[in-house]
């Protein structure tokens, strides 16, 4: 068995995989007019995602995973996409 060094010591680093439960909208970025975030930004105002949440932004939406609903309803109001059943 090998011994360390006298004031070493061996690091671990784990990955674990988020898990998502109620109560954990903080933890995504969700979508906003654009123009209605500036806004909120600049005079600490609230804004309503699309998926309905209302809060004041003060973080960078970049760190964070995009909401799940705000994404479904997002792509459901593309333009120029044919969301018919396949045929």
């Amino acid at each position: 068995m090998s011994q360390l060094a006298p004031g070493s010591e061996t690091i671990v680093r784990q990955r674990t995989q988020p898990t998502y439960e109620e109560g954990d909208e903080e933890r995504f970025s969700h979508y906003v007019p654009k123009a209605k975030l500036t806004e909120a930004l600049v005079m600490g105002t609230p804004v309503v995602a699309l998926c309905g949440k209302v809060w004041v932004p003060t973080r960078n939406p970049d760190r964070f995973p995009v909401c799940p609903t705000c994404k479904e309803i997002w792509e459901q109001m593309r333009p120029g996409e044919d969301k018919g059943p396949d045929r």
